[in-house]
């Protein structure tokens, strides 16, 4: 699955007056260009909106706690238009809510599957039908790029794979993220017994698994 972020500055958010929780906004904008190059092209979630067999979950950062549900979906020029509500006394669902409030968090951002694209010019994909799987609110930054370098900066720092662990919590990750990334760079070493035996890494490979494993998730 993979993630697609748009900044709240974006979404065009709204929240209603006396309907504490209830918002809409747009999860996705045609014809755009994102950090990776990519550009969701107008008719991307039809299929997935009329042919759909479980409703699309509203959760916390992808892989965090439903804190809600999402009322409306659907199509118009703009791009994927939604409406949401937000879990009455469900604890997280009210932190988030008054982090969007506040500005504090990012944006919306969906979790999906590419049924039908094509390379573009810009070295990205042209995105013609996409499978929604779930639009989470999410605090993380927009850019990818953003986030890659503000860890960077601590990996020059360790050389082991429990303090690249600490990295990842230390940077916002909840720990089933972190270990996640741990096993996936353990897998990354297979067939470097001597890096296995001392585990321990140079800041560049650090970097690298970073970056390879946080693409593929």
């Amino acid at each position: 699955m993979k993630h697609k972020l748009l900044n709240l500055d974006c979404t065009d958010v709204k929240f209603y007056e006396g309907k504490q929780g209830v918002f809409s906004g747009y999860a996705s904008v045609f014809n755009g260009r994102d950090s990776y190059g990519d550009t969701v092209i107008a008719g991307a979630y039809e299929k997935t909106l009329t042919e759909r067999d479980r409703p699309v979950q509203m959760r916390w950062n992808h892989s965090g706690e439903i804190i809600g549900k999402w009322t409306r979906m659907e199509e118009n020029e703009t791009g994927l238009y939604v409406e949401g509500e937000l879990t009455p006394n469900h604890s997280k669902a009210m932190d988030v809510y008054a982090s969007l409030m506040h500005g504090a968090i990012s944006g919306l951002s969906i979790g999906y599957i590419p049924v039908k694209f094509a390379d573009n010019e810009y070295g990205g994909l042209d995105l013609m039908e996409i499978k929604l799987v779930e639009i989470s609110i999410v605090e993380t930054p927009a850019d990818l790029s953003a986030q890659i370098g503000r860890i960077k900066s601590s990996v020059d720092a360790s050389s082991t794979i429990k303090e690249f662990e600490n990295i990842l919590r230390e940077s916002g990750y909840s720990r089933s993220d972190a270990t996640w990334f741990v096993e996936g760079l353990k897998r990354v070493l297979q067939g470097e017994p001597e890096q296995q035996k001392k585990d321990e890494l140079s800041p560049d490979e650090l970097k690298f698994a970073f970056q390879t494993l946080l693409l593929r998730k």
